[in-house]
């Protein structure tokens, strides 16, 4: 026996109801967590529905703007206020020790100084992962890759209002030469 169509010809009804279309034709969404250039926490926003669907809303970051989401954010916002000043005060901490770290990475090069390859924020996520410190790649701020032997001062991002500075050292391999027997 064939599957039913609705009125509208489509075999399947949508799994999720109609979401509130805002001013500008986008999804007015209720922010719950703070997102990168996007708003802060309790702020109502106007999205594009795919963005609210596929990411704001599955990863919690979100919900429809509704009287009652807004009262309750409201009611929980001073107590998400002390949270995120603890997670801030953390990342202030955490930002000054890399500031007083620097790292070495070892990298093949010519006699000039040029790499053969270059260090990316890869390397320097797991010379970091070395002296204890767990980072994610895109919180590596870089203007390129490093090509050249040399000292380099690199920006990693923590949070959105807060960024460290490392010192990267990029040096030459260290061949070990042959002894004789």
């Amino acid at each position: 026996m064939p599957k039913a169509k609705t009125q509208s010809g489509r075999k399947y009804k949508r799994p999720y109801k109609r979401l509130p279309k805002g001013p500008n034709g986008g999804v007015q969404l209720l922010l719950i967590h703070n997102v990168e250039n996007l708003g802060k926490q309790g702020d109502i926003v106007e999205v594009r529905s795919g963005y609210a669907l596929n990411y704001l809303m599955p990863q919690g970051l979100a919900t429809i703007a509704t009287d009652h989401h807004a009262r309750m954010v409201d009611k929980h916002r001073e107590k998400l206020r002390e949270i995120e000043l603890e997670k801030l005060k953390s990342y202030r901490d955490l930002a000054d020790e890399l500031g007083k770290q620097s790292i070495t990475i070892e990298a093949n090069a010519n006699d000039e100084g040029h790499l053969y390859g270059s260090v990316g924020a890869h390397e320097i996520v797991d010379a970091l992962k070395g002296a204890g410190f767990t980072l994610a790649q895109d919180q590596i701020r870089l203007d390129g890759p490093l090509k050249e032997l040399g000292l380099y001062t690199v920006k990693i991002h923590l949070h959105g209002e807060v960024d460290a500075s490392l010192k990267v050292w990029v040096v030459p391999t260290v061949v070990a030469e042959g002894g004789e027997s």
